[in-house]
C-alpha cells in the first residue's frame, strides 16, 4: 500500500459533505417558511405584561359615599412598576367583604370604571405609581387581573386579604 496515494485521494469526501449540507439547509428553510406560512409565529406575541402592584389596609372608613354600607377600612391597591397596562384590561375583582346598596359587591369592574375605586390614573394606560383606593370590609379578598381585550390572555396580577378573611 502507497502512504502517499493514500494522502492524496480525496475523492469521495467533498460530495458526501456537499450533499448533507444541501439536504440540511434545504430542511431548515424548509421549516422557517412553513411557521410563517402557517401562522405560528404570530401565537407567540400575546404576552401577559410584567407588572407588580402593592396592597395596604388601613382600618377606618372614609368615604362619603351614602351607598357604601359596613366598610371597616380602605385598601390601596398602588402599581409599583413594570410594564403600562391598558385601564380597560385591568379588573379588580372579589369579595369586598361589605355590602353596598342592594347587595354584595362581587365584581368591581375595570380599574377606572368601578364605581367604588377612586384612582388616580389618568387616561387610558395604568403606570407606575397609579394608586385606586377601594372601601373593603375587614374580610375582604380581592384580586388584580389582567384580561386581554383580544384574545384568551388573563393572568393574576396579585392578590390580597383582609385581616380577619
Amino acid at each position: 500500500m502507497d502512504l502517499k496515494q493514500l494522502i492524496d485521494d480525496d475523492d469521495a469526501v467533498s460530495p458526501v459533505i456537499g450533499v448533507i449540507l444541501m439536504v440540511a439547509i434545504t430542511v431548515i428553510l424548509a421549516a422557517v417558511i412553513a411557521s410563517f406560512v402557517l401562522g405560528l409565529g404570530d401565537q407567540a406575541q400575546q404576552t401577559t405584561p410584567q407588572a407588580s402592584f402593592a396592597t395596604d389596609y388601613e382600618s377606618g372608613n372614609s368615604w362619603s359615599y351614602s351607598n357604601v354600607t359596613g366598610a371597616d377600612g380602605n385598601l390601596t391597591i398602588t402599581h409599583d412598576g413594570g410594564d403600562t397596562i391598558n385601564a380597560n384590561e385591568l379588573y379588580i375583582r372579589g369579595d369586598f367583604g361589605f355590602s353596598a346598596g342592594s347587595g354584595p359587591m362581587g365584581k368591581a369592574g375595570t380599574w377606572n370604571a368601578s364605581a367604588y375605586v377612586n384612582t388616580t390614573s389618568q387616561g387610558a394606560g395604568v403606570s407606575a405609581g397609579d394608586r385606586a383606593l377601594i372601601p373593603v370590609g375587614n374580610d375582604y379578598e380581592l384580586r388584580v387581573v389582567y384580561e386581554a381585550s383580544e384574545g384568551d390572555n388573563s393572568a393574576t396580577l396579585t392578590q390580597d386579604s383582609g385581616p380577619e378573611a
